[in-house]
């Protein structure tokens, strides 16, 4: 079985004190097709102090997986790590063996700025 994961990007509208700015998230790569057990590798590229990720099944609220760049929320997600800089701009989200279960949107958030992007993954 293939799963085929690929991107879609969302820009977003901040509200500064001195007026709007527009801020772009860059998430790679736009497509990629992995095999259950692999390591899956999401990238979020910004600059910013905090970052956490949400992972969203359908029909169910969004779940916080990771906080604070590499927090791990709670057990469900033993098999989820994040790493990046806070201050930096590249941050990433990696599954270690994906799983079916693991089909989501995957979403990451700027802690400051509410900036987010989707990931989609579809089964083939």
């Amino acid at each position: 079985m293939l799963f085929i994961l690929s991107w879609t990007l969302t820009l977003l509208f901040i509200w500064q004190s001195m007026g709007q700015s527009q801020i772009t998230v860059t998430q790679t790569p736009s497509v990629k097709t992995v095999t259950p057990g692999e390591n899956v590798v999401m990238s979020c590229k910004f600059t910013g102090w905090g970052l956490a990720w949400y992972q969203q099944k359908p029909g169910e609220t969004p779940k916080l997986v990771i906080y604070q760049v590499n927090d791990r929320y709670g057990n469900s997600f033993s098999r989820f790590s994040g790493n990046g800089r806070s201050g930096g701009t590249d941050f990433t989200l990696t599954i270690s063996g994906v799983q079916t279960e693991d089909i989501a949107h995957y979403y990451c958030q700027n802690l400051l700025w509410f900036i987010s992007s989707t990931f989609h993954s579809l089964i083939l």
